[in-house]
């Protein structure tokens, strides 16, 4: 590094802006965790008081419950969108007529805005003037509209659904890339051998499709841990706290009920789990490149 001193030069205003953009706030919030910040009291005049806000969250059963919700809400998201974009790109791999006209209607709901969305959905599930609640009605499914997003019971599942139905396409996209480097001369001399195509599925092309799979659920994961447009414009965290995840709740804390200092805590925790899903991510990806070196 001492020889190449002059070098470093060249990226000092790139490492200039990261530090005032990320590591300060970063550092600032670790020490602003190890404070107490009264709503009545201005940041300037916090009062240090160690670790008492780790230990007033990891004994809130607040802090447990959108805990459950965070970890339902991450899991059932990632791994229904993973593999409903998996099917996608499975059949979208065939040709057939007008396969261009269907990848395109089902990537729509990855590029249209969350904001968007979410209204959007809003609506759909309202309770007097929702699609879906009058349908069912009509059918005779149901005497009255559902109270998809206003039930402790149904809140949270009638979001997943939402965020499903906004990232699958990204899974689809990054598996559908995946499935050209499977190479065909493997395929057609599994077929030729005798190979179902479950048998050629699970042997040759799942084995080249690994690597891109566990990169994309990690990237579904992260997205989905730190999702926050989605929970907060749907239903602000509510009813009773029913759809409130780690981030809604963190920005409640910070500028609802101005408790910095909790807030920060809480965010100090959300950092750690964020970075050790990018550890896991790196490796995948240092994994993959030394797959594709020995090839």
């Amino acid at each position: 590094m001492w020889r190449q001193r002059a070098d470093y030069l060249y990226v000092l205003p790139a490492i200039v802006v990261m530090l005032v953009v990320i590591a300060y706030p970063v550092y600032y919030t670790i020490e602003l965790s190890f404070f107490k910040t009264p709503p009545g009291l201005q940041l300037r005049d916090k009062v240090f008081i160690g670790v008492d806000n780790y230990s007033a969250i990891l004994s809130s059963e607040v802090f447990w419950r959108v805990t459950l919700n965070t970890v339902i809400w991450t899991l059932a998201s990632t791994l229904i969108a993973f593999v409903l974009g998996f099917g996608a790109a499975l059949a979208l791999h065939r040709d057939f007529f007008g396969r261009g006209v269907l990848r395109a209607i089902l990537i729509i709901p990855w590029v249209i805005s969350a904001v968007a969305a979410s209204y959007i959905w809003k609506w759909i599930y309202h309770s007097d003037f929702g699609i879906i609640g009058i349908v069912l009605v009509q059918l005779g499914i149901v005497d009255r509209p559902p109270n998809f997003i206003d039930s402790v019971g149904t809140v949270l599942p009638s979001l997943i659904v939402v965020n499903i139905w906004r990232e699958f396409p990204f899974a689809m996209i990054m598996l559908m890339a995946g499935l050209q480097t499977v190479p065909d001369q493997l395929l057609r001399a599994a077929q030729v051998d005798g190979a179902s195509a479950w048998q050629r599925f699970w042997h040759v092309t799942f084995p080249y499709l690994s690597g891109v799979s566990t990169v994309t659920i990690l990237l579904l994961a992260v997205a989905n841990f730190n999702s926050f447009i989605i929970p907060w414009i749907m239903t602000g965290g509510g009813p009773s706290n029913a759809s409130h995840i780690w981030i809604t709740h963190i920005y409640e804390l910070a500028f609802g009920r101005q408790r910095w200092g909790v807030a920060a805590a809480y965010s100090v925790l959300l950092f750690i789990i964020v970075m050790t899903l990018g550890y896991f991510y790196v490796r995948a990806l240092s994994g993959n490149e030394r797959k594709e070196n020995r090839a």
